[in-house]
């Protein structure tokens, strides 16, 4: 049973170090946690939550940064990460600390800065959370982070690059940098992505 809610958190995701910029805007539930946050945040960036992630946050309490995300004994190891499910939002993002970091992919590292925007009422008939505007195609998964990235666009963009048509097969001749539709965004059941996660 979804809870019910009257405020809803607006957020700018955006990767950083590329450009022109890859970025979305979302509006999502005020009572999701961290890992509602992310499982939105993968979506809206069409990512395919294949690998690790991490926030970086201010603690409130403390005023430090701190990582929240997937604990590493769930993985077989031990660590400290708390983890995302546990962790309201609200408690991290307020109109004073509006700001933190998102990593996705510990490989490529895809660092997303997320910035709060405004915190609104919400508005009957809309259905949450939904992504309002963005620009831009997200990189491809495993293409080697910013630089494997930039290659790829090159590569793509010259027809007489060595590599071309070895890209073209791997990256799919539709793969267009530069589009990016709204309509297209579909957002998943974070409870139901966090019990596939522990299957």
């Amino acid at each position: 049973m979804k809870k019910k809610f009257d405020l809803v958190y607006q957020f700018k995701i955006t990767l950083k170090d590329i450009k022109p910029p890859i970025w979305r805007r979302i509006q999502v539930p005020g009572t999701y946690t961290l890992w509602d946050l992310h499982v939105a945040i993968q979506d809206a960036m069409d990512w395919l939550d294949y690998h690790l992630h991490m926030f970086e946050v201010i603690d409130p309490s403390t005023g430090m940064k701190m990582k929240i995300g997937i604990p590493e004994e769930e993985f077989g190891e031990y660590g400290e990460t708390p983890p995302g499910w546990k962790e309201k939002m609200s408690d991290y993002f307020t109109m004073e600390d509006r700001k933190a970091d998102y990593i996705y992919d510990f490989g490529d590292k895809w660092i997303h800065k997320i910035k709060l925007e405004k915190i609104i009422t919400r508005e009957d008939g809309v259905t949450y959370p939904i992504c309002v505007k963005g620009k831009r195609a997200s990189p491809p998964e495993d293409c080697g982070g910013i630089w494997g990235y930039e290659d790829l666009i090159k590569i793509t963009a010259d027809p007489n690059h060595e590599d071309h048509e070895e890209m073209l097969g791997w990256i799919g001749e539709d793969f267009d940098p530069g589009y990016f539709d709204v309509k297209d965004v579909c957002f998943d059941d974070p409870k139901k992505r966090l019990r596939m996660a522990f299957e």
